[in-house]
């Protein structure tokens, strides 16, 4: 699957946790639990608080990036569960996809009433 596929997929189960779970007013890792399992039972390859090496200058650093969910070795989803989408998750992403040199990103705030409104796409030369 490329990362579009992967993608619709990944809107999907997030509409279905969501519906499944009642809506907004659980914490983050609950949906990002439930999210996972969703994927998984979709036949989708799911890798949760994935580390990846970040390098500065050359050195290895000894804190490394945590990806919420890695779906498919492709797609970086970051997981919210807050009443407002703030800006700086956007960027945060965005910064998520240059270390990785994954291209696509996807930010689902289940905080949301309706999880399709919650959700934002992010790209990085896609």
């Amino acid at each position: 699957m490329n990362e579009n596929e992967i993608s619709r997929v990944i809107y999907e189960s997030a509409i279905e946790v969501h519906r499944i779970l009642c809506g907004p007013g659980l914490l983050e890792s609950v949906y990002e639990e439930a999210l996972c399992q969703e994927l998984i039972l979709r036949g989708l390859n799911v890798e949760r608080q994935k580390s990846v090496p970040i390098f500065y200058k050359g050195q290895l650093l000894a804190t490394p990036l945590k990806i919420d969910v890695l779906v498919g070795g492709k797609v970086i989803v970051e997981c919210k569960a807050t009443e407002k989408h703030n800006p700086i998750y956007e960027a945060q992403t965005l910064t998520y996809l240059r270390l990785s040199g994954i291209k696509l990103g996807l930010i689902i705030n289940f905080g949301n009433q309706l999880v399709k409104d919650g959700i934002k796409r992010i790209v990085n030369n896609l």
